[in-house]
């Protein structure tokens, strides 16, 4: 199915603008997983999560819910990602694993100035984990560097079955590429100056986008980097509305969900 969410659920902005004034600050989880049906957790970049914690995150959303979750910052920022490997098994053992069936995909972000390097890159895909204690983990990857937007980086990922994620910005378009099982994709223009963060014709053309991955097929309008066309079958798409224009981000979720939901 398609997920859309935002990105974490604490933000002083939303408060009385996609929160209700006055809602206390320990129910914005519940409030905000009624309304979207993904949310992509930040703060694991930062630090490790408490197991108990995840448990409570759990139990504040509703049964269908789906979390992705961003890896630690000490996996992803090692110089040689070849020596990630302990880092990668101490974020997978922190806790996260408490989601259970809300567990989405694990986002690992590389920083930009981490430039491509097949053989090291190759190296980290191979330490990503399919499961662990009986948990299928699924793994996406965003790579900033403009040297990461070759074919043959599109090919590894495929290759270990990952999800190069696509980011929406401003210095950045989204390939039509599908290297794993999901879509994955970082919406980050929306506007202050639009009500629903994207222009309604703009969550129009994304939700069609989203339609065509989900069903196995490629947008017409968008273009690929690789050059090996994706199986056609039917797949998870992810989309977060985050950064841009952040106060935006609840609004154009919202708007994409009615889109793809008119009934």
């Amino acid at each position: 199915m398609i997920r859309v969410g935002i990105g974490g659920w604490t933000f002083a902005p939303w408060r009385g603008v996609f929160y209700p004034r006055g809602l206390p600050h320990a129910e914005e989880l519940e409030y905000a997983s009624s309304r979207l049906t993904s949310i992509e957790i930040n703060g694991t970049f930062y630090s490790l999560p408490k197991p108990a914690s995840v448990r409570t995150w759990a139990s504040e959303t509703p049964d269908n819910f789906v979390f992705s979750v961003k890896a630690s910052m000490a996996a992803v920022g090692k110089k040689v990602l070849a020596e990630a490997g302990p880092a990668i098994d101490r974020f997978i053992d922190s806790g996260i694993l408490e989601l259970g069936p809300k567990l989405g995909p694990l986002f690992w972000q590389f920083p930009p100035a981490k430039k491509f390097n097949p053989e090291d890159v190759a190296a980290f895909f191979s330490m990503l984990p399919k499961e662990r204690n009986g948990t299928r983990l699924r793994h996406a990857v965003e790579a900033k560097n403009p040297t990461f937007a070759v074919p043959e980086f599109f090919a590894l990922a495929a290759k270990h079955g990952l999800a190069v994620v696509g980011v929406d910005s401003e210095k950045t378009g989204v390939p039509s590429d599908v290297t794993g099982d999901f879509v994955y994709l970082r919406l980050q223009k929306t506007a202050l100056d639009q009500p629903t963060g994207y222009k309604p014709a703009e969550i129009k053309k994304w939700a069609a986008r989203a339609q065509s991955w989900q069903l196995g097929e490629a947008p017409k309008d968008l273009k690929p980097i690789g050059d090996k066309t994706s199986a056609k079958k039917k797949r998870d798409v992810f989309v977060y509305f985050i950064s841009g224009a952040k106060e935006r981000a609840p609004a154009a979720a919202m708007a994409l969900i009615k889109q793809l939901n008119p009934d």
